[in-house]
């Protein structure tokens, strides 16, 4: 699937979040502590350990993690959306699919843009405008500049203020150089920043004897207001989030035309780095808060030769390396006059070392390298027949360590306190931490190389002169890791401390874990018919996964990362075009989705689920269930209208509807986190020139006004809090209805 620049301009889409609505099977959202992007169902969860399993390419380049998904979008010639294994052309294989986005490239007559977009109840600003044209004979440039800032839509009843208010900008500098007709080298420099104050998170449905809004609300009284709502009404209790990010790339690309073959080279360099604080019990209550760090950076060198084409045999085969460094810390800090001292009352030792910022800290830190060779090779049968075949080897190493400390309050010297339990003042933070179901402990060191082929084989057959079936098969594999969020050793033996709200049971966490892996196969056509103004492509798949990798929350704070067994996605996806008349065009997708979890015997149970797994003591077997956020039907429908006024104007007229199916939205496939089918509307009324030139244009998203939840789960801390008895849930609510103007001017 494939989304044109002008498209993404024309509506108003900035992320890849806004624009997963026009592609179905692709989803991607923010969660409380990261991005997750799937295609087909598949995702790589919460975790900063993990893979991904949707990879996401930059003019080539793969963007490793998954902060990168949330860079603004802008200036680009088209985003394609993959979905499948991607094991062979794509810089590094990815297990579940690929996003790929080009970038505009400068150009040898000179030109411009300049657009704006404002909308009132949000607040939302958005300017974005490029330069493009020669510098001399062989060298050409363009520059493209964003700034967007939106006061958000979620009213926060605790800090008297909107939420999220983004503030966002985004430059980036290309130059081509051509200096022949064998030689071409482009080379790109970017930079983006993204800031947030506030999330979109609401808290609701307490539920349970007792319930985590009476117990909040007894705790913490004093505030004279609702901790946690009812319903989705946009408006949330919380003591404030913030995140902070940098992202820089850099990028050369060289072609030389060796008649025999060309030869391309790609060399990049990314990194990133985020601060970010979190009020991850998600309510107003004075409890405690999250400090997440993240320094990140990779180079990347891919060498390919691609033959000219039109052959017998027509091939492209190359090398690919990348090394990364990363580097990631979280802290859960207590804030001054926590409610966790009543919690503790007045038991031994004296509580007043907890007071004023007392912290639980842990850093993960892993180095990685990753070589490959790939090729592929095309037999041209005949004039109207080919058999695709082609590989990538792959061998991956990584090695990482993490540790978790606990820091005493600045009083008592702000040191890292020994994990002995018999040491006094080390015995009273591991007791408050163990509440968090978090456990000091030395650092725990390891390291992983692995290796893999993953082939592709297609045979494609021509129908006619403009259309095509095919046939493929493919195997795909993520690499394994290291759990880098586990608040606990995964020794079972090492017991430094204990959940006292919930039993006293021992903390037990995570660490290495397995590689996953796919095999894919799919039949699909390519269809144009109408004499060329109609298209229909249509795929009907079939993907097997092995040692499924997922992201379970503890419930309490922490994530353990574990392999889920096996899992069977499938399904048919349509997509079309038809020019119905010249002024007339429609569109239209579908996607049917049946995922089953195959096995899955320790998975986390859902509030009051009784654990049935039988090999796996407290955990819950959902074996034959579907995934979280994995809809059966998703549909689109798109119409654009386009007719002249006089010689000089025209009127244009776009309008969208996105259809997607009930689905649950929590890990833990809690029946109460369902959210139903619903339909969202998008319009777009536009008065331009003729020689597009100007254009003024009225966008209306969310029309139809859904209230839709994206990702959620258990609100940290309401089962401790409640002591096992109570819950309540956190989630995601999307934007409502809001109406902006825009105004676009080209020269």
């Amino acid at each position: 699937a494939a989304v044109s620049g002008e498209k993404m301009n024309s509506y108003g889409i900035v992320d890849l979040e806004n624009l997963s609505v026009y592609v179905p099977n692709f989803t991607i959202n923010e969660t409380g502590i990261s991005t997750t992007v799937a295609v087909r169902g598949i995702s790589s969860g919460i975790n900063p350990g993990f893979e991904q399993s949707v990879g996401m390419y930059n003019d080539g380049v793969f963007y490793g993690r998954d902060q990168l998904a949330r860079v603004p979008m802008m200036d680009l010639e088209r985003v394609e959306v993959l979905r499948g294994p991607q094991g062979i052309l794509f810089g590094k294989n990815s297990i579940a699919g690929a996003v790929s986005m080009i970038a505009a490239k400068p150009t040898d007559t000179f030109e411009g843009s300049f657009q704006g977009l404002f909308e009132p109840d949000a607040n939302e600003r958005d300017f974005r405008g490029h330069l493009s044209g020669p510098l001399t004979d062989t060298l050409s440039a363009r520059l493209a500049i964003m700034s967007h800032q939106t006061d958000g839509y979620m009213e926060n009843s605790a800090l008297n203020r909107d939420e999220q208010q983004e503030d966002e900008t985004f430059v980036r500098a290309s130059f081509q150089w051509e200096p022949s007709e064998t030689f071409v080298a482009n080379l790109k420099v970017s930079r983006a920043t993204f800031d947030v104050l506030g999330r979109n998170i609401e808290v609701f449905g307490s539920t349970g004897t007792p319930d985590h809004l009476t117990v909040l609300n007894a705790l913490q009284g004093a505030l004279g207001r609702d901790l946690v709502g009812e319903t989705q009404d946009r408006v949330r209790d919380s003591n404030g989030d913030s995140s902070f990010n940098e992202v820089d790339n850099i990028t050369l690309k060289m072609d030389w035309d060796m008649e025999a073959f060309t030869l391309t080279s790609i060399t990049s360099r990314v990194a990133y780095e985020y601060d970010e604080v979190c009020d991850c019990d998600f309510s107003g209550a004075l409890v405690f808060d999250v400090d997440f760090n993240e320094e990140y950076s990779q180079i990347s060198q891919e060498i390919r030769f691609t033959s000219p084409g039109g052959e017998a045999i027509d091939y492209i085969g190359g090398v690919f390396y990348q090394s990364s460094e990363l580097d990631y810390s979280d802290s859960i800090k207590l804030v001054d006059g926590t409610i966790l001292t009543q919690v503790l009352g007045g038991a031994a030792p004296p509580l007043a070392p907890f007071a004023n910022l007392s912290a639980s800290g842990r850093t993960f830190e892993q180095d990685s390298d990753v070589w490959a060779a790939f090729a592929q090779v095309t037999w041209n049968i005949s004039d109207d027949m080919r058999l695709i075949a082609g590989g990538r080897y792959t061998d991956e190493s990584k090695n990482a360590t993490r540790t978790q400390n606990h820091f005493a309050a600045p009083a008592f010297g702000g040191s890292v306190l020994p994990t002995a339990p018999n040491n006094a003042l080390s015995g009273a933070y591991n007791t408050l931490f163990g509440l968090f179901s978090i456990e000091p402990y030395d650092p725990i060191v390891g390291d992983l190389e692995e290796s893999a082929f993953t082939p592709i084989i297609t045979l494609q057959k021509d129908v006619g002169e403009d259309s095509m079936v095919y046939a493929t098969w493919t195997r795909g594999f993520k690499s394994g890791g290291f759990d880098a969020r586990s608040n606990a050793h995964p020794d079972p033996s090492v017991v430094n401390a204990t959940n006292a709200l919930r039993g006293g049971f021992d903390l037990v966490g995570t660490w290495e874990f397995d590689r996953e892996e796919a095999n894919s196969y799919e039949l699909g056509a390519k269809l144009r018919f109408a004499g060329g103004r109609a298209e229909l492509n249509a795929a009907l798949y079939r993907t097997e996964y092995s040692d499924l990798q997922v992201s379970q929350f503890d419930g309490t704070l922490g994530f353990n990362v574990t392999n889920a067994g096996e899992a069977t996605v499938q399904g048919l996806e349509l997509d079309g075009r038809w020019a119905a008349t010249e002024a007339l065009t429609l569109s239209a997708s579908m996607a049917f989705l049946d995922f089953v979890y195959d096995s899955f015997p320790n998975s986390q149970c859902a509030f009051g689920q009784v654990a049935n797994s039988p090999d796996f003591p407290g955990l819950c077997d959902v074996t034959g269930q579907r995934k979280e956020y994995t809809p059966e039907w998703t549909a689109n429908l798109n119409l654009d209208y386009v007719r002249p006024i006089g010689s000089e104007l025209e009127f244009r007229a776009g309008m969208d509807v996105s259809y997607m199916d009930s689905y649950l939205y929590a890990a833990n496939l809690d029946p109460r986190t369902q959210q139903d089918a619903y339909a969202m509307w998008n319009a777009r009324l536009a008065l331009a020139s003729s020689d597009d030139t100007w254009e003024v244009s009225i966008l209306a998203r969310n029309l139809s006004d859904e209230t839709v939840l994206n990702f959620g789960g258990n609100t940290p801390l309401a089962s401790t809090l409640t002591g096992g008895q109570g819950n309540s849930y956190y989630a995601f609510v999307n934007r409502p209805r809001n109406i902006a103007v825009q105004f676009n001017y080209n020269f």
